[in-house]
């Protein structure tokens, strides 16, 4: 009876390819280089993170605190997701960055 060869254990397989980063269209704002609060655009609408909910049932993803700091009670759970946000993003540069950052009063 002849030896059989079986595939080794240490032979990889081949990973599918990774999905696209580029971000859809369909989701975002497109970033204004003006204008604050809404009008600064980069960032997801109302409308587009409802698409997203529809398109990834489960997901908690919510718009952005565009509300003024000001007016916002500290402690409260808005007031923690801008401070958050704010924080980790720091070092956003690019222009839809800039333009998430200006939105979220940061």
């Amino acid at each position: 009876m002849p030896y059989e060869q079986s595939a080794s254990p240490f032979l990889k397989k081949k990973k599918p390819p990774a999905p696209s980063k580029k971000k859809s269209k369909g989701y975002y704002n497109e970033a204004n280089k003006t204008g604050t609060g809404a009008a600064a655009g980069g960032g997801m609408s109302e409308k587009g993170v409802k698409k997203y909910k529809r398109d990834n049932p489960g997901s908690k993803l919510q718009t952005a605190v565009t509300k003024d700091p000001k007016k916002l009670k500290k402690g409260s759970k808005a007031w923690k997701r801008r401070k958050s946000f704010c924080a980790r993003s720091k070092g956003w540069k690019s222009e839809r960055g800039r333009a998430a950052r200006r939105r979220w009063n940061c």
